[in-house]
């Protein structure tokens, strides 16, 4: 494959690294974006790649990459330029922005000029509405823009130039910006965000200062507490509180004894294990450290779903107590649902999983006598 190469495969086995073992297939999506950086879009040999990295059919890979807008599936220019044409960025000018930029550079919607630089498309939204209308050259944002502005931006471009964005890092390709996406650092220094936040961003931060408005008990100097550690052993050689548990060197009494009955007649106190609780509880601190109770109903959703399309009076409603599972049309008297079987075809309609003819009809009955009683 075109994509084989020793830093290719270096930088996926990285990447696949980062996650369990059995969750390989979970850095599929860090993957699309580091083949992007090689060629620009995710190609076939990149969806081979994947699929070859992490042990799935190039459908799987495909189905990923054909879902996500930001995995190009054609060569797409070194400036993806995205125009947001979405309700807020509409209203103030964004489809105008839009309408000049493909007149100026003659390509429409997800092409990509002749010279190979710029790929136009219209965004549905950017996320920035408070700046409308916005237009981003790979993900990073040019602000409140209007035709001119947007014309100027595209111009600076196409002639070698990287202009400066609104806010954070400096311009970088689309390719540079694919590696950052897969999880690898930018090494140039112009990488660091050196912009500020628009006024927008801190209007509201000024409003609370000049009204006085802050949150209630609010204390910016308050320390980060850690998890209790209720559940840690206490150190060695150290008893646990008063009241807690029995210490480590003093041996309890006798359970049998007191299951015959004692003359105090209190139950005997369980021996420690060493495992007693930390001293070391917070002030105020609650929760318990009781390991998660196992959910009292644990079926697969393949079961739940069967059994809702196909209900038995002795499953209980997944839902609510007292609520009944949806039933598809009337059930068939159990005479003829016998009669049915035996001839080889329900005399009800097949259930919406495509369940074959003759299906058990034991569930409605049981569900009838229920209903009787």
């Amino acid at each position: 494959m075109v994509l084989a190469n020793e830093t290719l495969r270096k930088r996926a086995d990285e990447i696949v690294a980062r996650y369990p073992a059995d969750r390989s297939r979970s850095a599929l999506l860090p993957l699309l974006h580091l083949v992007q950086s090689e060629e620009g879009y995710v190609s076939p040999a990149g969806v081979e790649f994947c699929a070859e990295v992490l042990g799935l059919n190039k459908a799987q890979v495909g189905a990923v990459a054909t879902f996500y807008t930001m995995y190009k599936r054609r060569p797409t220019g070194d400036w993806l330029v995205s125009v947001c044409t979405n309700t807020m960025c509409n209203v103030l000018g964004g489809q105008q922005v839009y309408d000049t930029l493909v007149e100026h550079l003659g390509v429409g919607h997800d092409e990509t000029t002749e010279d190979g630089t710029i790929t136009l498309e219209h965004a549905e939204c950017l996320a920035a509405c408070d700046y409308g209308p916005v237009m981003t050259v790979n993900y990073d944002f040019f602000d409140q823009v209007d035709p001119q502005t947007a014309v100027g931006v595209v111009d600076e471009l196409r002639a070698g130039n990287r202009p400066t964005p609104s806010r954070g890092a400096r311009l970088c390709t689309l390719k540079e910006m694919s590696i950052q996406l897969a999880g690898f650092a930018d090494p140039r220094p112009e990488a660091v965000a050196d912009g500020v936040a628009g006024e927008p961003t801190l209007r509201g931060l000024r409003l609370a200062e000049q009204h006085g408005i802050s949150v209630a008990g609010f204390d910016p100097n308050t320390p980060i507490t850690q998890p209790a550690t209720d559940d840690k052993p206490a150190p060695a050689g150290k008893a646990a509180p008063a009241g807690k548990a029995a210490p480590a060197d003093k041996p309890a009494p006798d359970n049998k004894a007191a299951a015959a009955g004692k003359p105090d007649g209190k139950p005997a106190p369980v021996a420690s294990t060493g495992a007693a609780e930390s001293d070391t509880r917070p002030a105020g601190a609650t929760g318990s450290t009781a390991p998660d109770a196992k959910a009292p109903d644990d079926k697969s959703p393949e079961i739940r779903a069967a059994e809702t399309r196909a209900p038995d009076a002795q499953t209980p409603a997944p839902d609510a107590p007292g609520s009944k599972d949806p039933v598809d049309g009337v059930p068939p008297d159990s005479p003829d649902a016998k009669a049915a079987e035996a001839a080889g075809a329900a005399a009800n309609e097949p259930a919406s999983d495509g369940k074959p003819a003759g299906d058990d009809a034991e569930p409605q009955e049981r569900n009838l006598r229920e209903a009787e009683k």
